[in-house]
């Protein structure tokens, strides 16, 4: 019995306070989650005591001690502060989590001009870039892909249900690939899921199998699932992505990957089969003007139509917070949206350099944003939004898939005769930097397969066109390339040679056992000895005669054979 009342006392590793082993556990558990919750700058950091007396009732260990903890107590590892924020005195009401806080930012009705701080636009707009601070923290606010994630699709209902299955997310720049792992985060914390984020552009393969090691003990000792989530997967080789294989397979982790580039090339094959690819694809203008919308209001600036101002519910509270109010054109929204090609984050960073400039540049406009009367303010037209972006956001890579693409879709246009579409992506090829003698090698490669003897002066301009991009170079080659594109779409077009050399390439792959011998007749003969043994007898030099020459040129298997006739396959 005294070895009973004498149980030895255990130090928690977090907040370094000694309890009953049998209950070191469940306090170990409440410390790492009240760890993930919001710091307080005024508070004692070794002090543990302010948290777990605002858990909820019943949740505290019998036998804990009910005093607070020393005021001399060490500091608390540094790990458990990662992620906190600042902002409130210590035990003020109403703390929010990372998600809370983005949350009261896009929605301004909820908490005023974010009146508490007096925070100008400028202020708003230093720090994060908007498409960082802008990222929805739930499905509802999930903009876009409708055919993926619209209402009653399968990917939905999983996501709802917590139950989620390994995932490769494909999809260009921009559609929203980090937001939906985002999302997912949030999800799977509040589910009691651990989620853990690499980057393949630093992590090394140590650094996956500390994870994975990690994730063992979890699903060991605490029965709690992982997910991990790669970003730029197919940054990762062959050999570690291997490393993933036994683990998904047995679910010690599931995965979720995010690549830009073509999974069928990018990602091991046995990696695939145990995951899903969801094809994401680039943002509507509709869902682009969706979201610059939601920027707008959740920054307190002012939409203007053509000569009216909009309703106040598409403003914020906050312009009344600053010297002069801030407004936007609607034309220059809709200007954006068009330009930043489905790329969500290029439209949202190019409205904030719009207006950091125009707030750096500190030019007030006379506005009509009252009934009566007009004010000073500052005004985004759409020329600013125009001079932020320089140019339309061309989604071309040339080591990627839509390099592939865009050649393909070129050689089919010309192949189609439509000079216009045929021109249209040559543009798109060069205006992306393509390298313009990859074009030019493959228009050389056109005008034999595609024109042939059809126009035998194509292939003449072909050549032609490669010395000329090879002498000068961009930009001045593109009308070299340009003209000979066109030349090719305009041409005629026979396919008669080349399908006659894939027919002769096909009967040598079906041949069956030693190929024939060159007929001897056909054979050269600059020796005594090789004339004695019957090499070039017979050959009739056609040149000598005036008649055409009767004479065999095939070997004698294959005599009669008409290659440019269509063979049945």
């Amino acid at each position: 019995m005294e070895g009973a009342e004498e149980e030895p006392l255990v130090q928690c590793p977090v907040c370094l306070r000694e309890l009953p082993g049998a209950h070191i556990n469940s306090h170990l558990d409440r410390c790492l989650q009240a760890g993930e919750g919001e710091a307080e700058p005024g508070s004692s950091p070794g002090c543990k005591r302010p948290r777990l007396a605002a858990a909820p009732l019943g949740s505290q260990a019998e036998g804990e001690p009910e005093e607070a903890c020393p005021a001399a107590a060490p500091p608390v590892f540094s790990l458990f502060h990662k992620g906190r924020g600042g902002g409130q005195s210590p035990g003020a009401p109403g703390r929010r989590s990372g998600a809370g806080r983005e949350e009261a930012a896009t929605k301004p009705e909820d908490g005023g001009s974010a009146a508490g701080s007096g925070a100008s636009l400028a202020q708003k707009l230093e720090g994060k870039p908007l498409a960082e601070r802008l990222r929805p923290d739930t499905l509802g606010d999930y903009v876009g892909q409708e055919r993926v994630l619209g209402a009653q699709t399968m990917l939905r209902s999983l996501l709802e249900s917590h139950e989620i299955p390994s995932l490769i997310l494909w999809g260009p720049p921009g559609c929203g690939k980090t937001t939906l792992a985002h999302i997912i985060a949030n999800s799977s914390k509040k589910n009691g899921t651990r989620f853990v984020t690499l980057s393949a552009t630093s992590a090394k393969t140590n650094d996956v199998r500390d994870v994975i090691s990690q994730a063992q003990n979890e699903k060991r000792l605490f029965k709690r699932k992982t997910i991990l989530f790669i970003d730029e997967i197919h940054r990762f080789n062959k050999s570690q992505q291997d490393t993933f294989l036994p683990h998904v397979e047995c679910g010690t982790v599931t995965l979720i990957g995010a690549t830009t580039e073509n999974p069928s090339f990018q990602v091991n094959a046995a990696l695939l089969s145990r995951c899903r690819v969801i094809v994401l694809e680039k943002l509507s203008v509709e869902a682009m003007e969706a979201i610059l919308m939601r920027a707008v209001r959740s920054l307190g600036v002012r939409v203007l139509g053509q000569g009216e101002q909009h309703s106040s519910s598409a403003t914020g509270g906050s312009s009344e917070s600053l010297k002069f109010p801030v407004c936007i054109e609607e034309k220059a929204l809709n200007t954006l949206a068009y330009l930043c090609d489905g790329d969500a984050r290029t439209g949202l960073n190019g409205l904030q350099l719009a207006l950091q400039a125009r707030l750096a540049a500190g030019k007030t406009t006379p506005l009509n944003i009252t009934k009566g009367g007009s004010a000073d303010g500052i005004l985004i037209t759409e020329e600013h939004v125009k001079e932020g972006l320089q140019r339309s956001h061309i989604l071309y890579d040339r080591a990627g898939e839509e390099h592939y693409n865009c050649i393909s879709a070129l050689h089919k246009s010309m192949r189609g005769s439509d000079e216009n579409a045929s021109l249209y992506w040559l543009a798109r090829m060069l205006e992306g930097g393509e390298d313009p003698l990859y074009v030019a090698r493959r228009l050389v490669r056109f005008a034999s397969e595609d024109i042939g003897l059809a126009d035998p002066l194509a292939l003449t301009q072909a050549v032609a066109a490669y010395q000329g991009c090879h002498f000068i170079g961009m930009p001045e080659c593109e009308v070299i390339l340009a003209q000979c594109v066109v030349y090719f779409a305009r041409a005629p077009k026979s396919i008669e040679v080349y399908r006659a050399y894939s027919n002769v390439k096909e009967c040598l792959r079906m041949h069956t056992g030693p190929l024939p011998p060159v007929p001897l007749h056909l054979r050269n003969a600059p020796t005594r000895l090789m004339k004695n043994l019957g090499y070039g007898k017979g050959y009739k030099y056609n040149p000598m005669y005036k008649e055409p020459v009767e004479q065999d040129y095939l070997p004698e298997e294959l005599k009669g054979t008409d290659f440019f006739k269509e063979r049945k396959t």
